[in-house]
């Protein structure tokens, strides 16, 4: 592997892990137009991948979990555990695969990015997986804890009845789907309704809402269009659909929306931001995690302008401190916190007497 300094100087060697020629062809050429990659190779299943890897020592893989020989699953768990490296999971959009490069994301991969099947499609999803790889490459792996349980447990205790007109609002990115975890996972089943924004392809932020269903203390479910914001519920923002929110009477509810990407981002973090902002303004906690760019920052910033609780996360936890690191520049965050310590902070803000609608 190469220092972080290195990657800076030269391009990022990536390796495409991919059954398909016609896939891996498709990949090489699209990628080969950003200056900053360079793919040093290809590998049709996981034991030609072995080799390659170490004949090539690229930086980042990009891995399809249905591999010939070897599932991708076992490939990728015996790859963290002997050779950790970036992987960025490249995936066709089938409900069994969503679960699947779910699992990969609890097992070490970085991010997980669609395969394309139009070809009209293609320059776009090169795009971002081109932004997976600058991603990844930049992530401290040493951050993302395979198969760990996310540290906190909730507290039953919390005084969480001065809490009913509250909303708390989350963004996140690279590395954000166990830093979303590990907050939820802290917090009591009575939260106040939350919003969430992480960057992922549509139909994989169905997949990552049950996951998160089944292991966190509220319910969590992909939000549609119209849906109250509840105590005990948490909304994830579709794949390729902006969120917002809105007042409705003494509450809250979100639209589902199209509209042209943010920070070549669709949801954006911070188009749900700033809705929060303008629709709850001093009764919401925003919270903005790891992640490459600057999505959220400024959607943070008006969020404590409008008199809001907003804590970011620190460098030292982060497997990329991109987005908090430019709203701790803007000045967005009151606090900027370790990811361990953000849900007790939360559940101390929640327990503060509520403040009146403006």
């Amino acid at each position: 592997m190469h220092s972080m300094d290195e990657r800076r100087t030269r391009p990022i060697r990536v390796l495409i892990v991919e059954d398909s020629a016609v896939v891996r062809r498709v990949l090489t050429e699209e990628l080969t137009k950003y200056p900053g990659i360079q793919v040093v190779g290809t590998a049709s299943d996981p034991y030609v991948a072995r080799e390659r890897i170490a004949e090539l020592r690229p930086d980042v893989l990009t891995l399809d979990v249905e591999l010939p020989r070897m599932d991708g699953l076992t490939f990728l768990e015996r790859l963290m555990r002997h050779f950790p490296m970036p992987v960025v999971v490249v995936s066709s959009l089938t409900p069994r695969n969503s679960a699947v490069a779910m699992r990969a994301l609890s097992l070490g991969a970085v991010d997980v990015i669609r395969k394309p099947t139009d070809p009209a499609m293609i320059p776009a999803i090169g795009a971002r997986l081109a932004r997976a790889i600058h991603g990844a490459a930049l992530a401290d792996i040493g951050r993302i804890r395979p198969d760990s349980t996310p540290d906190g447990r909730p507290d039953p205790a919390a005084p969480l009845h001065l809490a009913s007109n509250k909303v708390i609002a989350i963004g996140a990115s690279t590395g954000g789907p166990h830093a979303i975890e590990t907050i939820l996972r802290a917090l009591p089943p009575d939260v106040p309704g939350t919003v969430i924004v992480q960057h992922m392809p549509e139909f994989f932020t169905a997949s990552f809402a049950e996951r998160l269903d089944q292991v966190c203390p509220m319910h969590v479910r992909e939000a549609r269009d119209g849906d109250g914001v509840a105590p005990g519920v948490a909304l994830i923002a579709p794949g390729n659909r902006h969120m917002i929110l809105q007042q409705d009477g003494a509450g809250y509810r979100v639209r589902i929306k199209d509209g042209p990407p943010v920070h070549h981002q669709r949801p954006s973090v911070d188009v749900l931001f700033s809705s929060v902002a303008r629709g709850a303004g001093p009764n919401a906690i925003g919270i903005l995690l790891t992640g490459m760019g600057a999505d959220g920052a400024r959607g943070l910033l008006a969020m404590r302008e409008s008199g809001a609780v907003t804590i970011a996360q620190d460098e030292e936890t982060s497997v990329v401190y991109g987005m908090p690191r430019e709203a701790v520049r803007l000045g967005a965050a009151m606090q900027v916190l370790p990811l361990p310590l953000i849900a007790p902070a939360v559940l101390r803000h929640l327990a503060e007497p509520a403040r009146p609608d403006r």
